[in-house]
């Protein structure tokens, strides 16, 4: 483990950022909650800490930090070498894309790859953003999809939905942030087990997919993260299956269903070999998220 005894020696932004790497580095520390390495993670750890724009590092790297700023980075450091705390939870914040939530420990770090599809409005699969009305997101957790289909389709009300009372408090806080409460609808509900009788144009979703073998190898990071919104069954498929068998019941005619499945796509469609899924592409590829219309659904269901 790498010591923290010797940190006075450092006093510029420069000097901590190199410590910071080097010891990310030094204890494998596992990254994916907001950036992908050491370098970016200890860049935004450190903006972050010292309230300096997140997109601005030059014209500060040179710059000594004061004994109060030096002991708030370092226990925020010891934090995420030590215990190995997402850099989501230490600064109460995930991005997607120019939006920002908070989180805590109630909810996962928010990094689904539908928040790329509803950049463009899901476009072309919904030619007129404006004539959606009515959208649902399923498992919601911090309600950063619900909040971003709200600002995609002007018009729609949006129902998000989670099991976790826990999950729908941070939800709740987020969706206050941006001023959506009179269009964003809170449910909580077991999938669709409180929606009787709502349909939907657009139902999203990103429910928990993976696979027992998975959740026993995550790193420690992940097991920071509430373990009802990771793991669903033994292939992972659980809550996909209930989602695929109950949501055309819960669309409008031509209604679109969008779900991320994480790497799973090999073994659903071996589950489900007459269902025509259509595989989206995102920045990671084509195999992560799949549309089905109400009437594919209705051919199986």
């Amino acid at each position: 483990m790498h010591a923290f005894d010797d940190t006075h020696e450092l006093r510029t932004l420069r000097d901590w950022l190199r410590f910071s790497v080097s010891a990310f580095n030094e204890a494998e520390l596992s990254f994916g909650h907001g950036s992908d390495n050491a370098y970016d993670e200890a860049v935004y750890l450190a903006l972050h800490t010292l309230h300096l724009p997140l997109d601005t590092l030059e014209p500060f790297l040179d710059a000594q930090l004061t004994a109060r700023e030096r002991q708030a980075l370092l226990d925020l450091l010891r934090r995420r070498v030590e215990q190995r705390v997402p850099a989501a939870y230490l600064t109460n914040e995930a991005w997607l894309g120019e939006f920002h939530f908070y989180v805590d420990e109630r909810v996962i770090v928010p990094r689904s790859f539908i928040a790329e599809l509803l950049r463009d409005g899901l476009a072309p699969w919904v030619d007129d953003s404006e004539q959606i009305i009515s959208v649902l997101d399923m498992c919601t957790g911090s309600g950063c999809l619900a909040i971003l289909a709200a600002h995609a389709f002007p018009n729609a009300e949006v129902d998000a939905v989670d099991l976790s009372a826990d999950a729908l408090d941070v939800a709740e806080r987020n969706v206050a942030d941006y001023g959506l409460q009179d269009r964003v609808r809170l449910v909580q509900s077991n999938l669709f087990e409180a929606l009787e009788g709502e349909r939907y144009d657009i139902i999203l979703s990103n429910p928990p997919y993976v696979d027992a073998e998975s959740v026993d190898a995550l790193p420690q990071e992940y097991l920071h993260e509430p373990e009802l919104a990771l793991g669903s069954g033994a292939d992972g498929l659980d809550a996909t299956r209930e989602i695929l068998a109950r949501a055309a019941d819960h669309l409008h005619p031509g209604g679109l269903l969008i779900v991320e499945i994480g790497h799973n796509r090999e073994a659903l469609e071996a589950a489900y070999p007459d269902l025509p899924f259509t595989w989206l592409q995102v920045a990671a590829g084509d195999e992560f998220v799949f549309l089905l219309r109400r009437e594919e659904l209705l051919e199986k269901y």
